[in-house]
């Protein structure tokens, strides 16, 4: 998997395909990422004698095969791809922009879709 932790990436397949976010956690074994703010579900806790019963929202993890890291250049997801370095460290690079995936300190900006004219 060539995702890591807190990649900016987006979700391109399921219910949530367009929404992005930061990788919170991964799961290397199984293929499977955790995105903040994606992929919500609802968990009812039943009440017991001393405690009232509520709603938790968590994320659920989902496959790292719908998600894509997003270019920090253009805002838009892009495939990775490495390069050596004359030190012999390979490095992540996006494909589309050859910029470095990496060191990303800032978020990229937000994507835009298009609207269909009539």
């Amino acid at each position: 998997m060539k995702l890591k932790l807190n990649d900016l990436v987006m979700v391109i397949a399921g219910k949530d395909k367009g929404k992005s976010g930061k990788i919170t956690k991964i799961s290397h074994k199984q293929n499977r990422v955790t995105v903040e703010k994606v992929n919500l579900r609802t968990k009812h806790i039943k009440a017991k004698q001393n405690q009232p019963g509520e709603k938790i929202s968590y994320e659920a993890p989902f496959s790292a095969s719908n998600v894509m890291a997003i270019d920090p250049k253009t805002g838009k997801p892009t495939r990775i791809r490495y390069k050596t370095l004359a030190s012999g460290k390979k490095e992540r690079i996006s494909s589309a922009s050859q910029t470095s995936l990496d060191n990303q300190t800032a978020e990229a900006p937000k994507a835009t879709t298009k609207k269909k004219s009539k």
